[in-house]
């Protein structure tokens, strides 16, 4: 009785194994295509930037990505709606962005802790 146990036990282990390949198969196209569609979104990102920051801007953007690339991130896509709505007449000077940082860090609150 054991060893039909032992067949079972193995023949199930086989069957699941099976089954999550074919899943991981399925997947993988879905994955790549994902992957594939992030990397146009990211090319057409760069591109806009080229646009409408000026070589020093991005530079800057691309220092500041490597602390806070969230932040980045949000600061990219408002650039761009602003330049599709056409409010960016010419390309976003360093000092331009400098000020544009400032103001957007200055909205977070600051908390204080003071030990006693």
């Amino acid at each position: 009785m054991s060893d039909i146990e032992e067949i079972r036990r193995r023949r199930m282990e086989e069957l699941q194994q099976q089954a999550a390949a074919q899943q991981a198969q399925q997947q993988s196209p879905d994955a790549q295509s994902q992957e594939q569609m992030r990397r146009e979104m990211e090319a057409q990102k760069r591109q806009a930037m080229m646009q409408i920051l000026t070589p020093e801007a991005r530079s800057r953007l691309a220092n500041l990505r490597l602390t806070k690339p969230e932040f980045v991130d949000q600061i990219e896509m408002q650039l761009i709606q602003l330049a599709q709505m056409g409010r960016v007449q010419s390309k976003i000077t360093d000092e331009q962005l400098k000020e544009l940082l400032r103001k957007l860090a200055g909205q977070k609150r600051d908390i204080n802790i003071t030990w006693k």
